[in-house]
């Protein structure tokens, strides 16, 4: 089943690649966000609050429902459900996203929105993706929580 969860995933992502050049290129091995608004974990991940959200706090176990727009740090957008009009949803901490994801979402409060900066071994590491995201690819997401079932 969870095979078939990350199929459907990159099926998706191939869907609606694009892109964008909503940020400035950046070396795709190392990003730095450092300012007095973002976080960075012990793994690594470094999320930054754009919105505070004011709802029910994300927790494992809780299907997240979320709009994302993601991006390679080249600029390239390779998927958004902002753009599908269709928010995505994923039961928190079940391993049925990147760890990245489950991570950063489970930081999040309804209402929520972040930026997530993934290093590779919380994305898709050495592997890549579907062809669309590259071995070793360093990615960013914009999240919004949007409920929580």
């Amino acid at each position: 089943m969870r095979w078939l969860m990350i199929l459907v995933f990159l099926a998706t992502l191939g869907v609606a690649c694009g892109s964008s050049s909503d940020f400035d290129s950046e070396s795709n091995s190392e990003v730095n966000m450092a300012d007095e608004e973002t976080t960075t974990t012990a793994s690594g991940l470094q999320i930054k609050v754009i919105e505070i959200g004011t709802g029910d706090k994300a927790e494992s176990g809780k299907t997240a429902v979320v709009h994302y727009t993601g991006w390679l740090l080249d600029g390239t957008k390779f998927d958004s459900s902002v753009d599908r009009g269709t928010p995505f949803e994923f039961p928190l901490g079940a391993g049925r996203v990147i760890k990245g994801w489950d991570e950063g979402v489970s930081t999040m409060n309804i209402g929520s929105k972040v930026e997530l900066i993934i290093p590779p071994d919380l994305a898709y590491g050495a592997s890549g993706a579907g062809g669309v995201i590259p071995p070793n690819a360093t990615l960013k997401f914009e999240v919004e929580l949007l409920d929580l079932k």
